[in-house]
């Protein structure tokens, strides 16, 4: 079976960077021309046609459907790179040094992706939002220098700025996708005065902003387009949370705006707490938002901020539509367990859960079928490596990677992808690799490991002070759930009693005789022997011993000497039968089952021990019914 063209690669960097072919062929392309020594980053063009990676002596660039090398730049020490939208443009940046000249570095170079050819280069300090945003077209290119949008045009690099426009306090742009772009401008707030974001046509940057609107809590933004390039969302967040609830600052709110300045509103959200991640559909129409302190709070919103779904609550901070808004995967990854849930769009309801533990990189193949996970250093030094999930659940293919530092699909136009089709396709055979790891997992049994034992003590028969044994009066469980352990040998006192070390010793016959009779004068208001009257609990009396007293029941009680305390009917069950002792046991573990049951509706995770525990629920109510009918 051929493998599909949306499918068919995926790179992987690490310290040797290989070409790996997707489902269901994963094997590494012979032509593809590895490095010798430890690659930096590695970059796809957005149509996928070429693919480069960078060394420490310079720049590959490849074409990425026959894996041949197309260009090699010598640039050494290249740190990022990036490609036009079409794939005619390569940019580089690298650290900016000091010149001995005094001239300023041209750290920002841009290059002709099939000559080689440089063709301009600028001075980037920041490595944050370095590379210039090009149109869909490539027939303008825009970036942010100081407080001044400078305007470009790709195929006249040689004119230098054609438009450009300043904005006070202006610390980011984002320019939209679509065929009418515009360029969204985020002003932070200073000084007191609140925080902005204009929107400017592209084609009429000098004009007055289309759409305005002001924020509070506002010192750093996240902007994000549709893909028709008509709506955009704005998340604000703060450096310093002033109600001390999060560390990581404080979300001001998420905000829609219309680049045609026709609509503006604040997403209403219904709880409290950060908003973890937000995503637009394919389909520009609608798009998705999780937010609110864990668990949080997975929401469907249409080009209205009209709430259409509820997906309710979970441990989750990530949330991805595929290509073709067709599959909605919400995830949880970082501190959280790593669980996948993918729904359907259409019908809303959950298609699979999928345990993605340790996950680094989560992303949609370009077809929308698979879902790749990866583990990457240095966030995470040990298990590297991706994993690649069918849609439905199964785990199709893994790849184990000693140091795994990037990993991503092949990207594919949507229009160049077979449609998604109307129902959900089933997955194909695991790889041969699922299999192997399978076998290498394959649990194997252990014994229940007992009670710490000293090494010396280590193989030999347990002292019966030390055994529990539920139907034993002397070792079983006390009505508190805790073990009570019967009395040294050598330590009981009279009567049953056990001395406490450091308590007074037991008082003599005599001594006892005469300290009822002074308790008896005390109670009845008497007085002592020098005149003076006792009060109850007075201090002058000699204070009896505290012993504890060991009852049938294993009970543990306090009391005072010579005053006996007749244990209570039935609390810790010793007037209990057999039979009914053991209903009461089979009760306390169905009990225990629901409170585990509960906390696994809840989405936390259990462990192994616990959900054998569950499964023993049959067995348990059978035998409860069996006993409740013989008795």
């Amino acid at each position: 079976m051929a493998a599909q063209p949306s499918q068919q690669y995926a790179f992987r960097a690490q310290k040797s960077i290989g070409l790996v072919g997707g489902t269901p062929n994963y094997e590494p392309f012979d032509t593809f021309q590895a490095p010798d020594v430890p690659a930096r980053t590695y970059k796809y063009s957005a149509d996928g046609r070429l693919y480069a990676y960078a060394i420490p002596t310079g720049v590959r660039v490849f074409q990425a459907e026959s894996a041949q090398l197309v260009q090699e730049l010598s640039l050494p020490n290249i740190l990022d790179i990036s490609f036009s939208p079409r794939g005619t443009y390569i940019s580089t940046w690298e650290r900016p040094v000091k010149l001995e000249d005094g001239a300023q570095h041209k750290n920002l170079r841009v290059f002709s992706a099939s000559t080689g050819e440089e063709l301009v280069a600028f001075t980037q300090k920041s490595q944050e939002g370095w590379d210039l945003q090009y149109t869909i077209s490539e027939s303008h290119a825009v970036r942010l220098l100081g407080q001044e949008i400078q305007v470009f045009r790709p195929a006249e690099w040689s004119k230098g700025v054609v438009d450009k426009l300043k904005v006070e306090g202006a610390t980011s742009i984002t320019l939209s996708p679509g065929l009418n772009p515009s360029v969204a401008v985020f002003v932070a707030e200073k000084n007191g005065a609140p925080a902005t974001v204009k929107i400017y046509s592209l084609t009429a940057l000098s004009a007055a902003p289309t759409c305005q609107k002001t924020f509070f809590k506002a010192q750093r933004s996240q902007i994000k387009w549709n893909t028709l390039g008509t709506q955009v969302l704005v998340l604000t967040q703060t450096d310093v949370d002033q109600a001390n609830k999060s560390y990581y600052g404080e979300t001001g709110g998420l905000y829609l705006l219309s680049a045609a300045g026709n609509f503006d509103c604040r997403v209403s959200l219904d709880k409290e707490g950060p908003v973890h991640d937000f995503a637009w559909s394919p389909n520009s129409k609608e798009f998705g938002v999780i937010y609110g302190y864990m668990p949080a709070k997975s929401t469907l919103f249409d080009q209205r901020a009209k709430t259409l779904h509820d997906f309710g609550i979970a441990f989750c901070n990530f949330i991805s539509f595929n290509p073709q808004g067709r599959l909605l995967a919400i995830a949880g990854f970082g501190n959280l367990a790593g669980k996948v849930d993918i729904y359907d769009r259409r019908t809303l309801t959950q298609v699979t859960s999928i345990d993605g533990s340790n996950t680094s990189h989560c992303e949609w193949s370009p077809d929308g079928r698979f879902l790749l996970t990866a583990t990457l250093s240095p966030r995470l030094r040990v298990d590297n490596g991706i994993k690649i999930w069918h849609c439905t659940g199964p785990l199709v293919h893994i790849q184990p990677i000693d140091e795994l530092y990037q990993a991503s699909w092949r990207p594919i136009p949507v229009d160049a992808v077979p449609p998604f089709p109307q129902n959900v396709p089933p997955s194909p055979s695991p790889a041969s690799s699922v299999q192997a790891h399978v076998a290498v997992l394959k649990p194997i049994p252990s014994r229940p490991a007992g009670a710490y034992r000293p090494p010396g003590a280590r193989g030999l028969e347990a002292s019966s002070v030390y055994k529990r044994d539920e139907d034993s009066p002397s070792g079983g469980s006390t009505p508190n759930g805790r073990y009570s352990r019967s009395p040294a040998p050598g330590r009981m006192g009279q009567n049953g009693r056990r001395h406490i070390p450091g308590a007074p010793t037991s008082p003599s016959p005599a001594r006892t005789a005469a300290d009822a009779e002074k308790r008896g004068r005390k109670r009845k208001g008497g007085k002592d022997k020098d005149g003076k009257r006792e009060v109850n609990g007075g201090e002058e009396l000699v204070r009896p011993s505290i012993e504890i007293q060991v009852n049938d029941g294993a009970e543990v009680v306090l009391g005072a000497a010579n005053e006996s305390v007749p244990p209570t009917p039935g609390a810790d069950g010793a007037g209990l039968d057999p039979i009914a002792k053991k209903v009461r046991n089979l009760n306390k573990k169905l009990k225990a089952i629901e409170e585990l049951k509960e906390k696994a509706k809840k989405g936390e995770r259990l462990e192994a021990t616990q959900l054998k525990k569950i499964d023993t629920e049959a067995e348990i109510r059978k035998e409860l019914t069996a006993l409740e009918t013989s008795s």
